[in-house]
């Protein structure tokens, strides 16, 4: 994965780059190599508000992008909170695919164990001649409902 830490407003130190690299690892693990997290560190300069060091994170996957925003008055605090939020989001989003994967599988499963509509005989491996059917279509008013 390649992280990219911008600061807006704030320099961004080799120390807060490696805590930044620290604290995706976990997220870094489960997502592909070809992911890409922007972090964008600022301050917030009005002095009203509390939590005024601020960390925002985006990370973008082969088909979704997700984002978290974390806020506190510490910046490397600010830096855990984005990190936590965006380790569940990864995690919510594996489940999800991981979940449409295997319902998919089921379903194909499921239509390949129907024993198939035949028209004829029913022949066991031995040879003997066990069930013999004709399939009769069904009338055009029952076709077109189902």
């Amino acid at each position: 994965m390649r992280i990219d830490v911008k600061g807006r407003n704030l320099p961004v130190s080799d120390e807060l780059r490696d805590h930044v690299a620290k604290r995706f690892r976990k997220v870094e693990r489960q997502v592909s190599e070809l992911a890409w997290l922007e972090v964008e560190l600022f301050e917030e300069r009005n002095p009203a508000i509390p939590d005024s060091q601020v960390a925002e994170a985006t990370l973008a996957l082969k088909g979704v992008t997700l984002r978290a925003r974390g806020a506190s008055p510490d910046i490397v605090r600010s830096i855990n909170l984005v990190s936590d939020e965006l380790c569940r989001q990864v995690k919510r989003h594996r489940d999800k695919r991981r979940n449409r994967r295997e319902a998919r599988g089921a379903a194909a499963a499921a239509l390949n164990a129907r024993p198939p509509a035949l028209d004829g005989e029913v022949v066991l491996e031995g040879g003997e001649v066990v069930l013999e059917a004709q399939v009769e279509p069904l009338p055009p008013d029952v076709s077109s409902a189902a």
